[in-house]
């Protein structure tokens, strides 16, 4: 569906449907918002045949931040846009510029292996054509404004993009993720998204409020596509950040945290979803939530750790 000029792009990451770039057409130029895995490259050269524009036409690859489902592509796919430039936030440059610590990182967690089957390795692009974008740095996309905002809570370098002539954001991580599996009549069921080391749930309510204050007519998600009712979704993910907030504390002290974490926040997300109309079960929500509810229990974990050293 193209809404305004917006193309929604299915990068082919893990399933269908699970995680979306965007290219937004304006005037015959382009911006790409997010841009998936090495792998996803050819899916979004094809959008750009889809859309009428070529790689020449496209001016910009904007950054929502530089976890690599989101950004683990953009150095391949810079490399085919010859007057493109990047727009990242001011913390997630360096690692544009010189991937080498954000590879280290994540093969310290995933492996080599899996690093190379699932993202390949990452391509490093040149100082001069990438752009740090603080809040409030506005991208101009043939006379449509793109205002960056700066939207810590699921990473310190995380910004949501605000479209004006849509009335829409493009919310990467921070507006939380609505898989099209468990729409029902009650519209889409949302829930938070931490990541492994910088979830912040005070940071996280504050982004959410500043978006919803600009009284967007939908959220554009990285996981997955286009969500109107933006108020109520709203609500559902401030419920859920105070709810998995208790979780936290509840499970501290037990003797396997993890796993606590990871069974309490399944009923959470199991009852929620519910509630909300969704009847397939918690062993079908476990298999598509899976990935999500296991980097949720270590996100907040590492914060509680965190807290708990600045409060000594």
């Amino acid at each position: 569906m193209t809404t305004q000029g917006i193309h929604t792009i299915d990068t082919g990451f893990v399933r269908p449907q699970f995680d979306a770039a965007y290219l937004i057409v304006e005037n015959g130029r382009g911006a790409f918002i997010d841009c998936g895995t090495n792998f996803s490259v050819p899916r979004m050269l094809a959008a750009l045949g889809e859309a009428g524009i070529t790689a020449a036409e496209v001016d910009w690859l904007i950054l929502t931040h530089v976890h690599l489902d989101h950004a683990g592509g953009a150095g391949e796919l810079i490399a085919q846009l010859p007057d493109a430039k990047l727009v990242v936030h001011p913390r997630g440059a360096r690692h544009m510029i010189d991937p080498s610590a954000l590879w280290a990182g994540a093969s310290a967690v995933y492996g080599e292996a899996v690093m190379e089957r699932e993202y390949g390795r990452l391509r490093p692009i040149p100082a001069e054509r990438v752009v740090e974008a603080g809040d409030g740095h506005v991208i101009d996309l043939a006379g449509r404004p793109l205002r960056c905002i700066d939207t810590p809570g699921h990473a310190k370098h995380h910004i949501a993009i605000h479209d004006a002539r849509a009335n829409v954001c493009f919310t990467g991580d921070v507006f939380g993720l609505s898989y099209r599996e468990f729409d029902t009549d009650n519209g889409p069921f949302i829930l938070p998204t931490t990541s492994p080391v910088q979830f912040d749930p005070d940071a996280l309510h504050a982004s959410i409020d500043r978006l919803v204050a600009l009284r967007p007519e939908a959220m554009y998600l990285t996981h997955y596509d286009r969500v109107e009712n933006v108020a109520k979704l709203a609500a559902d993910l401030h419920q859920q950040i105070d709810a998995m907030v208790t979780l936290a504390h509840a499970a501290h002290s037990q003797p396997d945290r993890h796993a606590a974490l990871t069974e309490s926040l399944t009923d959470l997300y199991a009852g929620r979803a519910e509630a909300h109309g969704w009847r397939q079960g918690r062993e079908a929500l476990s298999r598509l939530l899976g990935m999500d509810i296991e980097l949720n229990a270590q996100g907040l974990a590492v914060w509680l750790d965190n807290a708990q050293r600045r409060a000594q």
